[in-house]
């Protein structure tokens, strides 16, 4: 096998294997906490949190279970928080536990 084949070779497989990363990992316009957990490394829980208290942009989706809607995370705040972390907390539910001893 000559150089020109080999990297021939080589570029065949990369290729595959960027074909195999893009299918799997699909850029979606909004996140649910659970699929944001997972991409942070954080726990759903936590992600949930960060939504009620504001410290990442989230919207309630229209859609939900019982009486509570979910939260759902734009890929653009996504992309910001991976960049310059939460923002500041300004949630009135964050003061109330705060000042309770």
């Amino acid at each position: 096998m000559d150089r020109l084949e080999m990297i021939e070779t080589r570029l065949d497989r990369i290729e595959g294997l960027l074909e195999r990363l893009v299918s799997e990992r699909t850029i979606k316009d909004f996140y649910s906490p659970r699929e944001v957990a997972a991409i942070v490394g954080r726990s759903e829980f936590q992600v949930r949190e960060w939504c009620l208290t504001g410290r990442v942009s989230a919207e309630k989706m229209e859609s939900g279970h019982g009486r509570s809607r979910g939260w759902k995370i734009a890929r653009e705040e996504l992309d910001r928080y991976r960049s310059h972390g939460l923002l500041p907390c300004h949630s009135k539910s964050t003061e109330v536990r705060r000042s309770q001893p």
